[in-house]
């Protein structure tokens, strides 16, 4: 169904679930078009004050009479069916929408709409690229799945006519987009509880590179990302390390913390040094990612080398809480075994005396499916700590609980909450470690609890 002309002749809106990562840009754009916009969400937030202050009035908790003058609702994909405010709708003949068709809608307001896919690095690629874009002038829009503290939001309100946002597989949500410019990170095997297959997912990335209109920016490195876009006929564009990409890098070096240095390379010519501050190989594959997008639209090697010199990460990628008793705490979004082998990989590197690894698996059905995968990752630190495992959707049908990866991993050691963790790392941790949490959950929470502990003690 085409729902491009759904907004042509409304003038009001409501958001259920309004302060959602996902929800708060597109009711930022929409408000800043002229729409009359409402909300209502569960938890207060910065996202939620960000939106207040535009003036949108916003119900806490969920009730019918919250949707009263809408003419049309946007719901996020965790809105359960028997929301109220939902169900008030269908009864009074509103159409509601999701989320992610709301994000097609908008995109496609725009030109230029630069759509970053893969299974892995996706924000960090798309705050890379909107900082870069922003810091070049070209004044684009973006829709970011995290905080980028360089706009200090995870969104931005542009006057031209480029849109950056994410694409996500995940029940083939990206598929609701028609993008200008598709990057293409990686494909790997993930949400087998959608897909079940890894050919599943390749097919997926297929038909996203077939709507997208332009050109598709593509790693050149990634044998399942060749497969998948191998009968697309447009401009293409690829990156990655070996030299027969279009965009590579070379002459690597290791800078302090484990950030990395290189040249970027573009047919054989040196464009310019990136130096980044972000730590891991995995974050070169992001940078070239966004060197290449916003190389091809124009942007100077040298703007592209200072804004990305510049970017100093995302909100949960990586991220340095503090350093109580000479103690770092960091917090990181990893939930799948090749991006928690890429982050503590690069934790490995950084010169600590000891890498403790407090991992929170998530999903039943991503555990089981991959379990050896994830041991292998577990065993890159110097201590693995696993907590109970986050159903998020999901019952316990796999039968699999954390001891069965903790008996994967050598020197592990399973504790199920987070308080006991925390009590744990405080009384075990030395100055000179790193504790890093990892995992989609709500295991931030243990990082800043841990933090708290130990500044406490302090």
């Amino acid at each position: 169904m085409n729902y491009d002309h759904l907004l042509d002749n409304i003038k009001r809106i409501h958001f259920i679930g309004i302060g959602g990562s996902g929800m708060c840009p597109l009711a930022e754009i929409l408000h800043s078009e002229g729409f009359e916009l409402s909300g209502s969400d569960m938890n207060e937030g910065d996202t939620l004050d960000r939106i207040k202050g535009y003036g949108i009035p916003v119900h806490m908790g969920h009730r019918a009479e919250n949707i009263e003058g809408a003419e049309l609702v946007v719901y996020t994909a965790a809105v359960k069916k028997d929301n109220p405010e939902l169900i008030a709708a269908k009864e009074q003949g509103i159409p509601a929408i999701e989320r992610s068709i709301m994000l097609g809608i908008v995109t496609r307001r725009y030109n230029r709409s630069i759509a970053v896919s893969g299974t892995h690095g996706k924000t960090t690629t798309t705050a890379m690229l909107s900082q870069v874009l922003i810091g070049s002038g070209f004044d684009p829009s973006a829709i970011i799945g995290g905080k980028l503290p360089f706009i200090g939001g995870n969104s931005y309100v542009g006057q031209s006519d480029i849109i950056v946002c994410e694409a996500c597989e995940y029940v083939d949500t990206f598929l609701e987009l028609t993008p200008y410019i598709s990057l293409i990170l990686n494909i790997d095997a993930d949400h087998l509880d959608y897909f079940k297959t890894l050919d599943n997912i390749k097919k997926s990335f297929n038909k996203f590179s077939h709507q997208t209109s332009h050109a598709i920016i593509y790693n050149g490195d990634d044998e399942n990302v060749l497969e998948a876009i191998e009968d697309v006929e447009l401009p293409m564009i690829s990156f990655g390390f070996r030299k027969t990409n279009d965009y590579y890098a070379t002459n690597l070096r290791t800078l302090k913390s484990a950030s990395k240095e290189f040249d970027l390379m573009y047919k054989g010519e040196k464009l310019c040094d990136i130096a980044l501050k972000v730590p891991g190989r995995h974050n070169i594959y992001n940078a070239l990612a966004a060197a290449a997008c916003a190389h091809y639209l124009g942007a100077s090697p040298a703007q592209i080398a200072e804004n990305l010199h510049k970017f100093t990460g995302v909100h949960r990628r990586f991220e340095i809480l503090g350093h109580p008793q000479g103690i770092t705490v960091a917090d990181d979004f990893a939930h799948h075994p090749t991006e928690l082998t890429s982050t503590l990989s690069a934790a490995m590197e950084m010169g600590f005396n000891k890498v403790w690894a407090v991992f929170q698996p998530h999903t039943f059905s991503r555990t089981a499916m991959l379990l050896d995968d994830f041991a292998r990752a577990l065993s890159i630190p110097d201590q693995a700590i696993i907590s109970e495992i986050l159903p998020v959707r999901e019952t316990n049908t796999y039968n699999i609980y954390n001891t069965d990866l903790g008996a994967k991993v050598d020197g592990s050691v399973c504790i199920d909450t987070f308080e006991d963790i925390t009590k744990y790392i405080a009384e075990n941790a030395q100055k000179g470690d790193l504790v890093i949490t990892l995992g989609g959950g709500n295991v931030y929470m243990c990082a800043n609890m841990i933090l708290k502990a130990l500044s406490t003690e302090e």
